[in-house]
């Protein structure tokens, strides 16, 4: 009894370990995934999903994809899908791209769409880019006319991807940027702002011939102006500044006039003073030569009263003049 006992345990036990050794088996090698990818018709060997395990790869996000590339009539390996994923790519999108191209009949190789991908840019939205058109809309663009009159205009960007150059292409911000150069200047060479009010399509058939796609990502097929604003008076403003400015300067250079004829007038008045005090100067010298001169005999008792005399005529009449 105890040998049979014995026995059940140790069958019991390997069971367990084989099966256990299976499911670690199986969760190693992708089976069920194999068996998937027969029943869509793409042959692909059992050793090729130990080797994707091997080499990092979830053997799903390789061969999903690829049985929807089978079934879409695409024409990718094994070895493609794999490498793009190892470079860091998403390959289901990849594949998608490639189907809806294909499916639009818009010519794009997998190497073409694996380096956009790469590139950091959504090959997947750039295909339906390309099949529908995507409207850019633009803030407003102020420009001023020759009239010195601001307009504002607000313009809309239809746009289609261009698959051939989204690889070193210019993005959504660099078209976005041209067209608003391109209003500006078109808005500064009108003579008033009411032609350009009249006339909106002038803006965008001027913008349109300067071939503002080059270099761009994208292909533009029309801008379309949606509205027309007007805004400031700069030209009077400028005016107004102008003015203000030149009146600063008049002041300044009044004040600087005023400053000088002061300067010179308390000049004049240093002149004056410095004289007076030479004659003050002088005049206090006169007695003294008088007295010289009366004692050495060089003049009489009578030219003094005379010079006397003189003198008190000279301030009579000073006084009256005063």
């Amino acid at each position: 009894m105890d040998f049979i006992t014995g026995g059940t345990l140790f069958i019991v036990a390997v069971i367990v370990i084989v099966l256990i050794f299976f499911g670690v088996l199986l969760s190693f090698i992708p089976v069920m995934l194999w068996i998937s990818a027969l029943a869509a018709g793409v042959r692909i060997s059992i050793f090729t999903l130990v080797g994707m395990r091997l080499r990092r790869v979830i053997p799903g996000r390789v061969v999903n994809p690829l049985i929807k590339a089978h079934k879409a009539g695409l024409k990718v390996t094994t070895n493609q899908l794999e490498s793009h994923y190892l470079a860091g790519g998403n390959v289901d999108r990849v594949v998608n791209a490639l189907i809806a191209a294909h499916r639009a009949n818009i010519e794009l190789t997998f190497e073409r769409c694996a380096a956009i991908d790469l590139a950091g840019r959504d090959v997947l939205e750039a295909v339906q880019m390309s099949v529908n058109p995507k409207v850019i809309e633009t803030p407003f663009i102020a420009g001023v006319a020759k009239n010195g009159i601001e307009v504002k205009a607000k313009a809309r960007i239809t746009v289609r991807a261009n698959i051939d150059r989204l690889v070193g292409g210019a993005g959504e911000e660099t078209v976005v940027a041209r067209v608003g150069e391109g209003v500006v200047s078109t808005i500064g060479s009108s003579e008033s702002h009411s032609q350009v009010l009249e006339n909106p399509d002038l803006i965008s058939q001027t913008v349109l011939a300067k071939g503002l796609d080059a270099g761009t990502a994208f292909e533009i097929l029309s801008i379309d102006i949606a509205d027309v604003d007007i805004g400031k008076n700069i030209g009077a403003e400028l005016q107004t500044e102008q003015a203000e400015a030149d009146k600063r300067i008049a002041q300044a250079k009044a004040e600087e006039r005023r400053a000088m004829a002061v300067a010179n007038e308390q000049e004049m008045k240093a002149k004056v003073q410095e004289m007076r005090a030479k004659v003050v100067e002088a005049e206090a010298t006169v007695p003294q030569a008088m007295a010289e001169a009366l004692k050495t005999g060089n003049i009489g008792v009578m030219d003094y009263l005379n010079f006397k005399n003189i003198s008190a005529d000279t301030d009579r009449e000073d006084l009256l003049a005063g």
